[in-house]
């Protein structure tokens, strides 16, 4: 009785220990060898031609092995610009989103995700000595398992056609990584636990009352 009950929560933490191993970093920081030959790939992928080289060198040589989410504003074109494979007038958005489908694939495949996408919907509320808004739509936050990972990832041959889809539909953009501070959305490492301890907990419940029938 006791093992035919319990069974499922043996499964749910195989389940979630299998999930750990791939979500979280387990390989520790950059090492110095590994800094110099993903700068060296960046070059031949030409990645310095919308990313400064220095930038990214000094933001591996300071990998602290924790995850971190890559902060994104962008401006699209609101008219309809060439598609970088068809030629065929597109929208701007329509680029963004084919290039995000294509994109997020391969970011799953690295141990990352995407955390919120949302739209603008007003002006500069507060700003201090900035620039004037040059037309932001769109904010993004990226899940990067590690600063490995999205080395690896900038570096994909499976990217190499689609990176042409965004610069076609943005007119402006950067991006900046961070770390949480302080957080009350519920993260994959919590709700992936809680789902998993449901499903063991609905199994457990419907295995007794199986073995309880006459």
């Amino acid at each position: 009785m006791m093992v035919g009950a319990w069974w499922a929560w043996c499964v749910a933490l195989a389940l979630y220990v299998l999930f750990r191993l791939w979500y979280d970093n387990w390989r520790g920081p950059l090492t110095q060898d590994e800094i110099d030959m993903f700068m060296a790939k960046a070059e031949e992928t030409k990645m310095g031609e919308y990313s400064d080289p220095a930038v990214v060198r000094a933001f591996l040589e300071a990998d602290d092995g924790r995850e971190f989410i890559m902060s994104n504003l962008v401006g699209l074109h609101t008219g309809d610009v060439p598609h970088p494979v068809t030629g065929i007038p597109t929208k701007g958005l329509a680029l963004l989103q084919e290039y995000s489908q294509r994109f997020i694939k391969v970011l799953l495949q690295h141990g990352g995700h995407p955390m919120l996408a949302m739209r603008k919907v007003g002006g500069y509320v507060d700003d201090w000595n900035t620039p004037p808004d040059p037309g932001w739509h769109v904010v993004g936050a990226m899940r990067y398992r590690s600063r490995r990972d999205m080395m690896a990832l900038a570096t994909d041959p499976a990217l190499k056609d689609v990176h042409p889809l965004k610069t076609a539909a943005t007119a402006v953009t950067f991006s900046f990584p961070t770390q949480v501070i302080v957080g009350f959305a519920l993260r994959p490492r919590a709700w992936v636990a809680l789902v998993l301890a449901l499903f063991a907990a609905l199994t457990h419940l419907a295995s007794v009352i199986a073995l309880l029938k006459p």
